[in-house]
C-alpha cells in the first residue's frame, strides 16, 4: 500500500500528464490553484485531506467540454487511477462523486450528493472561476471557442437548461451573467464566501469599465 504522499505526488504527476496539452484555462495551473486553494479552505474545516486533495486534483481530469459533453470520462479515468494505487474503495467512490457533483451545469440543478470534502473542493473551484483569474479564463475560453467578446444585441439567458449551458455560444461577457456573478451566492464554506465577496467585486468594477471603454467614454 502506498502512503498518502505517495499517492498523491503520483496523482499531481497524472494530472500533470494527462493535461500537458489542455485548453489554457483547464490546465494544470488551473488544477493548482483549485488544490491550493482547497487547502486553505480546509484550514477551517473539518474534512478528509486525503479526500479533497484527490478531489481537488482530479476534479477536471476529463472536462466534459473537451469530451463532446460525455460527463462519464473524467469520474471513469479518475476512478481507473485511483485502483491502480490500491486507494481505499470509499475514498476512490468518495473522489469520484466530487467529479460528477462539483460542476455548475448552468446552476438548476439540484446536488444530489453532499459532502464537506465536495463543498470545499467546490468552493475551490469556483473561486478560480471569479477575479482577475476568472476573467482571464473567460476570455481564453471564449478565444479558444471563437466567440465574440461581447454583443449589445444578444442578452445574457439567465434560465438556461443545462443542455443549454453546455451547448452555448454567446459572447463572452454574457458568461459573467450567466455563471461567474452568481458563484458568490453560491459558496459553501465561510472562507469561500470571504473570498468570493472580494473577486466578486472586482469582476463589477471590471465590467464597469469595459462598458465605459465599449462606448467610448473613458
Amino acid at each position: 500500500m502506498y502512503t498518502s504522499e505517495v499517492i498523491i505526488n503520483k496523482t499531481i504527476a497524472f494530472v500533470k500528464t494527462t493535461l500537458a496539452d489542455a485548453e489554457g484555462g483547464h490546465d494544470w495551473f488551473h488544477i493548482e490553484r483549485v488544490y491550493n486553494n482547497a487547502l486553505l479552505i480546509s484550514k477551517t474545516e473539518s474534512a478528509d485531506a486525503l479526500v479533497v486533495t484527490l478531489g481537488a486534483l482530479l476534479h477536471d481530469i476529463a472536462d466534459s467540454k473537451f469530451h463532446d459533453g460525455d460527463e462519464t470520462v473524467g469520474p471513469k479515468m479518475a476512478s481507473r487511477f485511483l485502483a491502480e494505487l490500491h486507494v481505499d474503495t470509499a475514498v476512490i467512490n468518495h473522489v469520484v462523486n466530487i467529479i460528477k457533483h462539483i460542476s455548475f451545469k448552468g446552476g438548476n440543478e439540484t446536488q444530489s450528493f453532499k459532502s464537506v470534502e465536495l463543498d470545499i473542493v467546490q468552493d475551490a473551484d469556483r473561486l478560480d472561476a471569479i477575479g482577475a483569474i476568472g476573467i482571464a479564463r473567460c476570455f481564453n475560453y471564449g478565444g479558444f471557442k471563437n466567440r465574440a467578446l461581447y454583443n449589445p444585441d444578444i442578452a445574457p439567458n439567465l434560465n438556461m437548461t443545462k443542455a443549454e449551458y453546455k451547448n452555448s455560444t454567446a459572447p463572452s461577457i454574457n458568461h459573467f451573467y450567466e455563471k461567474l456573478l452568481l458563484l458568490k451566492d453560491r459558496m459553501n464554506t465561510e472562507t469561500g464566501k470571504k473570498i468570493a465577496l472580494e473577486r466578486h467585486n472586482y469582476m463589477l468594477g471590471f465590467l464597469d469599465q469595459f462598458y465605459k471603454e465599449w462606448e467610448g467614454q473613458n
